[in-house]
């Protein structure tokens, strides 16, 4: 029973996203690529939990001590950040980005395939001309360090190259996936 629901609940999402019909890359590599995934979302849920536990110190320490506890606000903020720079390439891959989706279900498998490769090289694309841009940003932290917490703003200005590091990465994998789905289609095109 648990497998079919697992079943109905994989067939639903993929019905509520279009571009999810384009298939994964599967066998050894694609084991290894869920389990970086699933490392990189355990991270971004950690540091998810992380905030909840600051958030919730920081609540605490306004209600029954003297003072606020003055760190726990910055520390939020940038575990708020490293949230999303760890989880924006599984994101991407699994298509659970912000979307406006008006004509996605009316294309075949091979313009799926298509479409998700355009808008995984434009991704890319943007990652790869700004990724130099954000180490020069990050290094401008090596002589700051964050007003409460002292901790060096390279670490944290560290967060934009791993942001858009992981894009380029996720988008050359989505494209790579589409490329993959185009030729299967179109060579199962051919055999009919």
């Amino acid at each position: 029973m648990h497998s079919d629901q697992k079943a109905l609940e994989q067939e639903a999402l993929e019905s509520l996203d279009s571009l999810s019909a384009v298939p994964k890359l599967q066998g050894p590599i694609g084991r290894v690529i869920g389990w970086v995934d699933t490392c990189f979302l355990t991270l971004a849920v950690v540091a998810l939990v992380a905030i909840a536990a600051t958030v919730l110190l920081q609540i605490c320490s306004r209600l029954f001590l003297p003072f606020s506890i003055a760190w726990t606000e910055e520390l939020s903020r940038y575990l708020f950040v490293y949230m999303v720079a760890l989880s924006v390439g599984v994101v991407l891959r699994q298509n659970r980005n912000i979307s406006v989706e008006l004509f996605h279900h009316l294309l075949g498998p091979r313009m799926q395939a298509a479409f998700q490769v355009l808008i995984c090289l434009l991704i890319g694309l943007f990652a790869f001309l700004v990724l130099p841009y954000a180490w020069q940003y990050a290094q401008n932290g090596t002589w700051q360090t964050s007003p409460t917490l002292h901790v060096p703003m390279l670490y944290i200005f560290f967060s934009t190259v791993v942001t858009f590091g992981l894009l380029l990465v996720y988008s050359l994998l989505g494209c790579l996936e589409g490329i993959i789905a185009m030729c299967r289609s179109s060579a199962s095109l051919q055999e009919s």
